[in-house]
């Protein structure tokens, strides 16, 4: 019994870290205090660079979104990533400048990325903008990353959202609703606390400097998520700009939406196991505030983990102190699913009521238990290669 008092304790305090930062990024996304934002530079030279692997049915559409926000001496540069339909002859046609690459050893986003980079070498611009080939730009979104990239110095990450269709069922609502909470809320908060902010994979604007040193040719998994590391440890870690604002949709078929949960979160989870506590013994002996503020955020586990994670913590301790009158980790993990109920609500008032009615937000449990295989994968065979999301268009008929 003892053994089991202590693992129980060890649990729920462990358990406790994440949710209290859940809280903390959460309370300033939705009050009014906002801390000074640094004011926009001048309009430098940009290279909205576009990486894009069998995107046929969506390119046209986010370059007719970029185009009209880019100046005379700016650049719109495709990478057409070992593609097999016609990506790069649709985008030529709208327009961009394109490359090809074919390698079928190296494949993933990092690769085209590099590759892309590599040949701006040859007439660099001030600032790249990186913004997947499935993606729409909002009006005033290029010039906004790029003034802001300018007065900072820093990597910029826009305001990324991702819109479930309106047939979409209950799996992709609750999915609309966490992806909300990860990418707006939590940002949000960080940014009226000057913290810095993960980058997210499109809707990301770099000085030249930063990206043309930056390592891009890997295959990770989550590439966004490791370059975010990357240039916080060489001191500039990233800061989000929710006023520039880069959507794309939800997959409804059934293999696009598993394949882009798998690799998101098994991703995410790979960089807490692997990554997490290497970056929070760099942060102290950087006495870097940036660094630690993202390591903290980045030892959040995704939502539906977290609410798993605390109702078997919650429950477990519950039959534990009904047998031994032993309260102190029922109280850990009360505590803990108390500040996760309170951030979730939180969200939801400010940011969810369009996506999720209440009585339906109240199923996040159960949501959460039909992730179970998703997470069982991760101990037993994890993802480590990157693979795309398969659109809806590609489904067989």
């Amino acid at each position: 019994m003892i053994l089991l008092k202590l693992l129980l304790e060890t649990a729920a305090s462990l358990l406790l870290l994440p949710v209290s930062i859940l809280f903390v990024e959460i309370l300033p996304a939705v009050t009014k205090h906002v801390l000074p934002v640094p004011q926009n530079g001048e309009r430098q030279r940009v290279t909205v660079v576009v990486p894009a692997h069998n995107e046929a049915s969506t390119i046209a559409r986010a370059l007719r979104s970029i185009t009209p926000q880019l100046g005379k001496t700016d650049r719109l540069l495709v990478v057409a990533d070992n593609c097999l339909d016609d990506t790069a002859a649709i985008a030529s046609a709208e327009g961009a400048e394109v490359i090809v690459r074919s390698d079928l050893t190296r494949r993933g986003k990092g690769y085209a990325l590099d590759f892309g980079i590599r040949h701006l070498e040859l007439d660099p611009t001030d600032v790249v903008v990186i913004i997947d080939a499935d993606c729409f730009v909002a009006p005033g979104t290029i010039d906004k990353l790029t003034r802001l990239c300018t007065k900072t110095a820093r990597p910029i990450q826009a305001l990324y959202l991702m819109h479930a269709r309106k047939d979409a069922g209950l799996k992709i609502r609750m999915a609309e609703f966490a992806w909300v909470v990860k990418n707006q809320a939590r940002p949000t908060g960080l940014h009226r606390l000057g913290l810095p902010c993960q980058l997210m994979g499109t809707g990301m604007a770099f000085p030249w400097l930063s990206i043309r040193t930056a390592r891009l040719a890997t295959g990770h998994i989550v590439e966004d998520l490791k370059l975010g590391i990357d240039l916080a440890r060489t001191g500039t870690p990233p800061l989000f700009c929710p006023d520039a604002l880069v959507t794309s949709e939800f997959p409804t078929s059934g293999d696009g939406v598993q394949g882009q949960r798998t690799r998101w979160e098994h991703g995410h989870l790979s960089v807490i196991v692997s990554d997490v506590p290497r970056l929070f013994l760099t942060s102290l002996g950087q006495r870097s505030a940036s660094l630690l503020a993202l390591t903290l955020d980045l030892s959040v586990p995704p939502l539906a983990l977290l609410t798993l994670l605390v109702v078997i913590i919650l429950f477990a301790s519950a039959i534990y102190y009904i047998f031994t009158n032993t309260m102190f980790p029922f109280g850990i993990a009360t505590m803990a699913a108390l500040l996760l109920v309170l951030s979730v609500l939180m969200s939801w008032l400010q940011y969810g009521r369009r996506i999720i009615p209440l009585h339906i937000l109240a199923l996040a449990a159960g949501y959460a238990l039909w992730k179970i295989p998703l997470y069982v994968k991760f101990l037993l065979a994890r993802q480590v290669d990157w693979v795309r999301s398969k659109r809806d268009e590609e489904e067989p008929k």
